[in-house]
């Protein structure tokens, strides 16, 4: 009797394991453990890290870095003294198929840094993989959203160095110009307002990249510089 009782219990605990793993997961759950691994970074905790990420993962972050688990591990490390804040998800997107799930979203940072606070958007694509039962990430992708830099001043005065006609090549032109407080950049009937970060350097809203004007060494400019990523597109100045 004891011997078919504890086969019965066998047989009801083995079923029960079954269909556990057969519960599909759920975004809502997928939420919970992203935002439990985001939690776990001030703190410099990293067994989140250890365990939703696969030992085969790979990791790209917004700083162009790619990382195996071990690397990725291992960058998880409390904040310094006088640094604290918080990252959370948002906006979220999900795709669930067989064994397989894409989790796409927004990670809204705050930072304080001795009383100044900062903050910062990221968009983040997690791949899960399901593997004996087991959900864990097997690659994850971050870039950071472009944001405006701070307007600085400049006095009008100065426009009329920048006023002009640019020529990257023949019949390729783009004209500089002023109106009231207000410098403007067109090229082929499209027209974009300069705003100043320095006295020389400009950008475009929503833009990525920089205007800058280059003086030679007569004190004139005699180029607009398209800087975008480190690397220079100039414009001559013809008139």
């Amino acid at each position: 009797m004891f011997s078919l009782m504890k086969l019965a219990l066998v047989i009801i605990f083995a079923t029960t394991f079954v269909h556990a793993a057969d519960v599909p997961i759920t975004q809502d759950e997928f939420i919970r453990r992203t935002q439990e691994l985001y939690d776990a970074i001030v703190p410099g905790n990293q067994a989140p890290w250890k365990k939703y990420f696969a030992d085969d993962s790979i990791f790209s972050d917004e700083k162009g870095r790619t990382m195996d688990k071990t690397k990725l591990v291992a960058d998880i490390t409390p904040v310094p003294a006088g640094y604290s804040g918080a990252i959370k998800i948002d906006k979220v997107q999900s795709r669930i198929i067989g064994d397989t799930a894409v989790l796409s979203y927004d990670a809204n940072e705050t930072e304080t840094i001795f009383g100044q606070n900062l903050t910062a958007r990221y968009h983040i694509t997690d791949t899960w993989l399901r593997r004996n039962g087991d959900w864990q990430i097997i690659a994850s992708q971050a870039y950071r959203y472009y944001e405006d830099p701070a307007t600085g001043k400049i006095d009008p005065k100065k426009f009329g160095d920048f006023i002009g006609i640019y020529e990257l090549a023949p019949d390729q032109t783009r004209s500089v110009t002023a109106e009231g407080e207000n410098l403007f950049v067109e090229r082929k009937g499209k027209k974009e307002q300069l705003f100043p970060e320095t006295c020389d350097l400009f950008f475009r809203k929503g833009v990525e990249g920089r205007i800058l004007f280059r003086y030679d060494a007569h004190d004139k400019v005699d180029a607009l510089i398209d800087r975008r990523n480190n690397e220079d597109v100039v414009w001559r100045k013809t008139k």
